[in-house]
């Protein structure tokens, strides 16, 4: 865990120098992405927001360069898992947490074996560097959670990854439609998105998963302005203008002229 904290500070700090505000590490990012199989060990990870030691550090961290970063991180709560992320404020208060809704289970990703389905619904919070929303890897691909953090006052969507190969089809890539989906909540709703994924092959105990990177920044109109490769560790930074961004999305009236009258049990 140590090596990937000090890896995440110096990267936070090469992010602000270049004038982030908002700092987003990927999921799971204290450690390799242990879903990948069912093992009981890695519940001994698992802690309460408070008691969390990657939260504390990254709540510090976050205090003493002045940015929010919305810390993932494996939660015990009571004799429930999740997985979770908080928010650390740009003066180290944690703000709250929100527990990934939708949990997969596949190969490769077997995390209803770790997690329960999150019981805190979509969240929007109020930072001291603008409304924030975040939602993992599984929740990235759908719609309704996007439209439900917007509907909340998110004026910028952050989605922390955890996604590359697929272990029962070798020639399968969904990092493009991994990003389209996506852009498609940008558009949708108005509101920059932001992806950071993790890169590279991990071994976990004899199972092998690569991970495909493409962490990377859409516009309101769903343009990416910043994007890293496949196997690219580092930094990318975007900047707006949240008065420009509200402006945008009244003009473009998607929230004055929903018929929510009419959707009924269309989206249930």
């Amino acid at each position: 865990m140590k090596a990937n904290l000090d890896k995440v500070e110096a990267l936070a700090c090469e992010a602000v120098a270049q004038g982030a505000q908002v700092i987003l590490p990927p999921e799971l990012f204290q450690g390799i992405y242990f879903p990948t199989r069912q093992d009981p060990k890695w519940f001994e990870t698992a802690y309460g927001v408070g008691d969390h030691p990657c939260v504390r550090a990254l709540q510090t961290l976050a205090k003493r360069l002045g940015v929010v970063i919305p810390v993932s991180f494996f939660e015990k709560d009571g004799p429930r898992y999740y997985n979770s992320v908080a928010i650390a404020d740009a003066d180290g208060e944690i703000l709250g947490v929100y527990r990934k809704s939708h949990i997969p289970d596949g190969p490769g990703y077997q995390e209803k074996y770790y997690f329960r389905p999150g019981d805190t619904g979509f969240k929007a919070w109020k930072t001291k560097h603008g409304v924030i929303a975040p939602a993992f890897c599984w929740d990235q691909w759908y719609p309704e959670a996007a439209r439900a953090m917007v509907l909340e006052g998110a004026e910028v969507l952050l989605y922390p990854s955890a996604i590359g190969s697929e272990p029962y089809d070798e020639d399968l890539d969904t990092h493009a439609r991994w990003q389209r989906v996506m852009q498609g909540h940008a558009v949708a709703n108005a509101v920059p998105v932001v992806a950071a994924n993790r890169i590279g092959l991990e071994d976990n105990d004899g199972v092998e998963q690569k991970y495909y990177g493409h962490s990377f920044i859409a516009d309101q109109t769903g343009e990416i302005t910043a994007e890293l490769g496949e196997d690219t560790e580092g930094v990318i930074v975007a900047h707006f203008d949240l008065d420009e961004l509200a402006a945008y999305r009244a003009d473009w009236g998607f929230f004055r002229d929903r018929r929510t009258d009419l959707y009924g049990k269309a989206i249930l």
